[in-house]
């Protein structure tokens, strides 16, 4: 049976080059980067080479990266510090209400600490309003954090404007990269970013490892205190493995940006009008032409999401039905319920992420196999036949074809 994998948003199988480098300092390059004998200062030299790496795939300065064990620990730390460090300036953070768990749990553990979160909406392609993340300012506003792209459905935000707005208000600009960063091109300077999270493995590197793109001069707190690695913001021994796992990982997705784009993008485009051509009764999720690379969302009305990714796996198809971070939970996406979908609309979901690895001949045979499961389990709904069910709350998003 054919075995096809399309969840690139969920994690990237490690590139053989980072593996390989990796290993050697997991063996024979062991030191604690630390060690001022030659055995850590080879170690350091490699780390202050990922760190180079990493900042030039996002347009930074080296000294403005900061190694964290990944995207959650990067977020806590943006959100935290920032808000922790500035106190006495305001106690008000924008956000969004389609964020990444690892954002929406920290801003609720924040408002418990007396800070004041104001969680955006969002337009039925899951878009930010510029216009609602100016009125939402007030004097007391530190911070704005918005995702660069959703993890869900892919939409692209408008990172270069909001940038620009909170620079002119003097407001900190966060955004959550993790689904953009090595897939797609970033320069902090040219979107007017403060920080930056980003993560290995959602761009063939190792799981484990992130880091935070920190400004200078921002002002920012450490959340935990130890000895004094990465100037003290994030104390603690290197993971030297990840971490140049992760440089290597950075020079080969900047060195290989534009042909992997031309190349998923391509494939996404099939499969979404392969999709629209072949089966009724569906919406696509997010952003027509503002949207990641690889990322193709679907809901099927009258299907339910979790038999569906059971009968693609049973066809040898990974996929998802959203954040893999949430995949045990049986409410339904809250990225959807924000865009408007219902709650029976938004189980009928199914995300398909593709990556470098992936062919035509996958598409080609995941688009023979998706219109019999969509039948098959449609056939077994006892709606399916009644009168159409709209696909969203808002009475005027009804399924475009009938």
């Amino acid at each position: 049976m054919k075995r096809i994998y399309f969840d690139h948003s969920a994690t990237t199988p490690v590139d053989p080059e980072v593996a390989t480098l990796m290993l050697e300092y997991m063996t024979d390059k062991f030191g604690n980067p630390s060690s001022i004998h030659s055995f850590g200062r080879e170690v350091k030299k490699a780390v202050d080479q990922a760190r180079q790496s990493v900042a030039d795939l996002i347009g930074a300065n080296p000294n403005e990266i900061f190694f964290t064990s990944g995207g959650t620990e990067a977020d806590n730390l943006a959100l935290k510090g920032v808000a922790y460090a500035n106190r006495k300036k305001g106690n008000h953070i924008i956000t969004t209400a389609i964020e990444h768990h690892a954002i929406l749990h920290t801003c609720e553990y924040l408002e418990k600490q007396g800070f004041s979160i104001t969680y955006l909406p969002v337009d039925e392609n899951a878009m930010v309003r510029l216009e609602d993340v100016k009125n939402a300012i007030t004097d007391q506003t530190i911070l704005i954090s918005v995702m660069f792209a959703n993890n869900e459905v892919g939409t692209i935000q408008p990172i270069k404007e909001i940038g620009q707005l909170a620079r002119e208000k003097g407001i900190y600009f966060h955004t959550d990269a993790v689904q953009a960063v090595g897939n797609y091109p970033i320069d902090v300077n040219e979107y007017n970013v403060d920080l930056l999270t980003l993560s290995a493995h959602k761009f063939h590197g190792p799981k484990g490892i992130g880091a935070l793109y920190v400004r200078r001069g921002v002002r920012l707190e450490a959340q935990q205190q130890g000895g004094g690695q990465e100037r003290s913001i994030r104390p603690g021994t290197e993971n030297t493995p990840g971490i140049i796992g992760l440089g290597k990982a950075a020079e080969i997705a900047k060195r290989d940006m534009n042909t992997k784009i031309a190349q998923v993008a391509r494939l996404r485009d099939k499969l979404i009008a392969g999709i629209e051509a072949k089966i009724p009764h569906i919406k696509l999720n997010g952003h027509r032409t503002m949207r990641a690379p690889g990322n193709v969302n679907f809901s099927f009305l009258y299907v339910e999401g979790e038999s569906l990714l059971l009968n693609l796996d049973l066809k040898g198809i990974a996929a998802s039905s959203g954040s893999a971070c949430t995949s045990g939970s049986l409410d339904p996406s809250h990225v959807l319920l924000a865009m408007g979908l219902t709650h029976e609309v938004a189980h009928g979901s199914l995300r398909i992420s593709l990556g470098r690895g992936n062919t035509e001949e996958e598409i080609d045979y995941c688009l023979e196999v998706l219109p019999g499961i969509i039948e098959k389990l449609r056939s077994m709904s006892p709606l399916y036949g009644t009168e159409m069910q709209p696909m969203s709350s808002n009475p005027c998003n009804l399924c475009h074809r009938h």
